[in-house]
C-alpha cells in the first residue's frame, strides 16, 4: 500500500570496515521527501569478523556462501538487539545494503553478503535488500546507489561527497543526477594505519607528520581511472591488486605514504568540485573527521564546504539505503541510469516477508 509516512531501519556496512551503521528513520512524502533520524548507532565489528570481511575477495564461491549464511545470522542478531534496545514497535521494513564481497561489474558480477531471505524470518520483519545485483543485470555498474537519495533529499547542494572507504561524488548536471567514485579513501588510509597498529589515522595526525613523496604522488595522479568518464566505480579488488602494489613499490615510511595519499585524494576531490565556482559541497562519511584531509581540501578550493550534524556525517548512507527500500516498496525507481550506466531507470532490490 502506498503511504505518505514510513518508518524503517537503514542498515549499511562499508568497505572501510568501521562497523554496522543502523538508523531508525521516519520518511514523509508531501510533494517532496523529508526525513527524521530517530535513533542511530554504529556497531563495531569484532576482530574475527574484521578479519573475515577483509579477506572476502580471496575466498572461493563455496566459502562465500557459507560466510553469507553466518553473516546474515549475525545481522539478524544485531538488528534484533537494536530493535529491542530502542523499543522500536512501528516498523515498515528493514532496508539493508549488506556487505560487498565482490564487485566486478565489468564481469557482470556483484555480490553482497547478508541479503539472504532468512534475514526476514530471523527478525520477523519485512526486508528490502540486495539493491546492486539487478542494476548489473541491466548493464549498470551496480554503484553508486546513494545519488537517488542526494537528488531527493539533498538537492540544495551543488555537490554531495561521501568520504568513506571510497570518496564518491554526486551532482545534478543539466537535469540529470551524475555520480561516481572519485578515488579510494579510508580503505587505503586504514590499510596503512594498521601497519602503525592503529585502526585509522586519528584526525590525519600521522599523515600530517609525514613527508610528501612527489614521485608517488605523480604516479597516483596518473592512474588511468581518473581520466575515464562516468559512469565508473571502484572496488576493493582493484585497490588490493593494483593500487597497493604500486604504493608498496616505493618502499616509503608509513607516515610518508599517508601524507602522499591524503594529498592525492585531496587533489582528486578538488579536481571534481572545482569544475564549478561558488559551489556548495556537502561532506559526509567517516573521512570528514580526518581534519588534515579536510584542511587540504579547503586549502585547494574556493568552494564552500558544508559539514553537517554528526548524525548525518555518520549515517547518511544508512539513511539513503532506508529511502531506497521505501522507494522499492512503493514500486518507484531507486536506481538511476545516468549514474550507473544501466539501460534504464528501475526499481532495484528484493523484498522478503516473514
Amino acid at each position: 500500500m502506498i503511504k505518505s509516512t514510513y518508518k524503517v531501519i537503514g542498515l549499511m556496512s562499508g568497505t572501510s570496515l568501521d562497523g554496522l551503521d543502523l538508523a531508525y528513520i521516519e520518511f514523509n512524502f508531501s510533494n517532496k521527501w523529508s526525513f527524521k533520524i530517530i535513533r542511530a548507532e554504529t556497531i563495531s565489528y569484532t576482530q574475527p569478523w574484521k578479519k573475515i570481511l577483509k579477506n572476502l575477495v580471496l575466498k572461493s564461491m563455496k566459502d562465500l556462501k557459507e560466510i553469507d549464511y553466518k553473516y546474515t545470522s549475525y545481522l539478524a542478531k544485531v538488528l534484533q538487539d537494536f530493535i529491542n534496545n530502542n523499543n522500536i514497535i512501528n516498523l515498515d521494513a528493514i532496508c539493508s545494503h549488506g556487505h560487498t564481497a565482490l564487485h566486478q561489474p565489468e564481469n557482470k558480477l556483484t555480490y553482497q553478503i547478508g541479503n539472504q531471505k532468512i534475514l526476514s524470518s530471523l527478525t520477523n520483519q519485512t526486508i528490502v535488500c540486495d539493491f546492486r545485483v539487478q542494476d548489473v543485470e541491466h548493464g549498470g555498474q551496480g554503484a553508486p546507489l546513494v545519488p537517488i537519495g542526494d537528488h531527493l533529499l539533498f538537492s540544495q547542494y551543488d555537490y554531495c561527497i561521501n568520504l568513506g572507504g571510497f570518496a564518491n561524488i554526486s551532482s545534478g548536471i543539466n537535469g540529470e543526477r551524475i555520480a561516481y567514485d572519485i578515488c579510494p579513501l579510508n580503505i587505503v588510509f586504514n590499510y596503512y594505519s594498521l601497519k602503525l597498529g592503529l585502526d585509522y589515522d586519528y584526525n590525519g595526525e600521522n599523515a600530517a607528520s609525514g613527508i610528501l613523496n612527489q614521485a608517488l604522488l605523480d604516479h597516483l595522479n596518473s592512474i588511468q581511472y581518473y581520466n575515464l568518464n562516468p559512469p565508473k566505480s571502484l572496488g576493493f579488488e582493484w585497490v588490493m591488486t593494483f593500487m597497493i602494489p604500486m604504493i608498496n613499490s616505493y618502499e616509503l615510511a608509513v607516515t610518508d605514504i599517508l601524507k602522499t595519499l591524503v594529498e592525492h585524494c585531496a587533489f582528486q576531490i578538488v579536481n571534481e568540485i572545482n569544475k564549478s565556482r561558488n559551489a556548495s559541497v556537502l561532506l559526509t562519511g567517516g573521512g570528514t573527521y580526518n581534519r588534515y584531509l579536510v584542511k587540504r581540501i579547503t586549502e585547494l578550493t574556493s568552494n564552500r564546504l558544508v559539514i553537517p550534524s554528526k548524525n548525518l556525517i555518520e549515517y547518511k548512507e544508512a539513511l539513503i539505503f532506508g529511502l531506497l527500500g521505501v522507494l522499492k516498496l512503493r514500486g518507484e525507481n531507486n536506481c538511476l541510469k545516468s549514474v550507473t550506466g544501466a539501460k534504464n531507470n528501475h526499481s532495484s532490490g528484493e523484498i522478503y516477508y516473514p
